[in-house]
């Protein structure tokens, strides 16, 4: 399944290059410093965990990969931009993403913050350009606003903020990472989901549920990683959650009870893909790796 990774990285590698080509040509582009910055954190590689879910989720549910490529593109551009502010100084105060300086060291802060600003627009673009018919594409974007928003990312953000130097509960902690990180992978399945016209609504539900216990299983073994992982191979900053004495699941739970946790809700995710119409093998393939992840 290593090759499918592969396969669907270089896709929606592809997929931004030519639309930054196409819709934002350096020619055309009166800002080049904000467009250099945007290049910079968009194309700077990583994981793209949503839009492989989003292409997986296709596979799970018979849609063809070229349906879904404005659906990754666009969960991917808004996961740039909240990468950008995240590491602002305001925010994480981070100096080390992807293995590179953050956007704000390599350029400066206002541009950092004006990057993430056109990221968020540009997803709204590019998620415009979905193949489907109208109705469906304001669903779409309907769907992708607010999990961005007050009662997604942004919200979860700023409860994530606001548990620096406090001891929350595991249901707690739960909100905040159902927000920050797990609202925009329900996105991006969800959106696919709607993609198709002949899924049950019993269907779309199942993608939900997996995508919600995915989302924690994935944050549960990022806190993992911030404490026994080395900065060098996550290509970010090791111990920051201490650093800036954060809410964390191996706090709460220990390192073993947080690895438990995640294999926990791996179980109730693969339990939603049994009676899914296409080929879920992916997605499990996903889901394993989530808790094998070395960085």
């Amino acid at each position: 399944m290593q090759h499918k990774n592969r396969h669907y990285q270089a896709r929606i590698n592809g997929w931004l290059e030519s639309f930054l080509h196409t819709h934002y040509p350096s020619s055309e582009t009166v800002a080049s410093r904000l467009m250099d910055a945007i290049r910079y954190s968009l194309l700077a590689g990583g994981k793209r965990i949503r839009p492989l879910l989003a292409y997986a989720t296709a596979e799970a549910i018979n849609l063809p990969a070229d349906s879904v490529d404005a659906i990754a593109g666009s969960v991917e551009m808004i996961h740039a931009y909240s990468l950008i502010h995240d590491d602002l100084p305001a925010m994480d105060d981070d100096d080390l993403r992807r293995g590179q300086p953050t956007c704000h060291v390599a350029f400066d802060e206002a541009t950092a913050i004006l990057a993430g600003d056109a990221l968020q627009a540009m997803a709204f673009e590019a998620l415009s350009q979905a193949k489907t018919e109208a109705r469906v594409t304001v669903k779409l974007i309907r769907t992708l606003a607010r999990a961005c928003g007050v009662c997604g990312m942004a919200g979860g953000q700023a409860l994530d903020l606001q548990s620096e130097n406090r001891r929350l509960e595991v249901e707690a902690l739960n909100q905040v990472h159902a927000l920050k990180t797990g609202a925009l992978i329900s996105a991006a399945m969800e959106m696919v989901a709607a993609m198709q016209p002949h899924l049950s609504s019993q269907h779309k539900a199942a993608v939900g549920a997996f995508a919600r216990h995915f989302g924690l299983a994935f944050q549960i073994m990022d806190d993992i990683l911030d404490v026994t992982g080395d900065t060098t191979t996550l290509g970010k900053p090791a111990g920051s959650d201490e650093r800036q004495n954060k809410a964390t699941y191996p706090q709460l739970l220990g390192l073993s009870g947080s690895a438990n946790s995640a294999a926990d809700h791996i179980t109730h995710a693969l339990e939603n893909l049994a009676n899914l119409p296409g080929d879920t093998s992916y997605l499990q393939h996903i889901s394993q790796w989530v808790l094998n992840r070395q960085h």
